[in-house]
């Protein structure tokens, strides 16, 4: 059955995008962590390779098998998971807590090493991110058809991560983590975590 098109009041009275009313592993999610802004590059790096295993899935079968993939891969320690090989790739795909997606598993790796690859020259992937963020904001959704699957931001963030060497990051999922990392806010307008969370994103020293 396809979701309400705008917020829906929860039991405790909260109105929230419908995507994250309910079950409650989406709730916590939607209320706690997305559209919150954040510059730490474990948790950007998380992030994006969480979003590149969803691509295809829902996103409800990667919050649930989240702690697993935190575990799998070293907290999602860039210069641990970067010194993965052909092993860490077998144990993985025996491993049925996490998506064993050969491509996907071989790219968070490739990834990890892109990642350390940059901080040796000095650059930190929020400041690859946080380039990206629209300016100004796009005006405030008020349901979600008014939310865009890419935009000209994502498309320019996720050529630039290709060139830098990251893999399974297109503008989709490009644009999915910007939303997640609160790069953009769409929280619907109605939404009851959009104010605090675009008075963070204010509140918050660019990288």
């Amino acid at each position: 059955m396809a979701l309400p098109d705008q917020v829906v009041a929860g039991d405790d009275g909260a109105k929230r995008c419908s995507w994250g009313h309910e079950p409650a592993d989406y709730a916590v999610y939607h209320d706690g962590e997305w559209g919150r802004p954040t510059t730490d590059e474990r948790t950007l790096f998380e992030k994006i390779c969480l979003e590149g295993f969803q691509s295809g899935l829902s996103w409800l079968t990667i919050l649930r098998k989240r702690d697993a993939f935190r575990e799998v891969f070293s907290g999602f320690d860039a210069t641990v998971v970067a010194r993965f090989g052909d092993d860490e790739v077998e144990r993985l795909l025996q491993d049925a807590r996490i998506i064993r997606h050969r491509g996907k598993i071989e790219a968070t790796i490739n990834n990890a090493r892109q990642l350390v690859g940059l901080w040796e020259d000095g650059t930190s992937l929020a400041q690859i991110i946080w380039s990206y963020e629209p300016e100004p904001q796009p005006p405030t959704p008020t349901s979600l058809s008014d939310v865009p699957a890419t935009t000209a931001e994502s498309t320019a963030l996720s050529k630039d991560l290709k060139q830098r060497g990251f893999r399974f990051i297109g503008p989709t999922t490009a644009y999915a983590a910007m939303q997640a990392m609160g790069v953009v806010n769409d929280h619907l307008s109605n939404c009851h975590v959009r104010h605090e969370c675009e008075e963070l994103r204010k509140a918050m020293p660019r990288p």
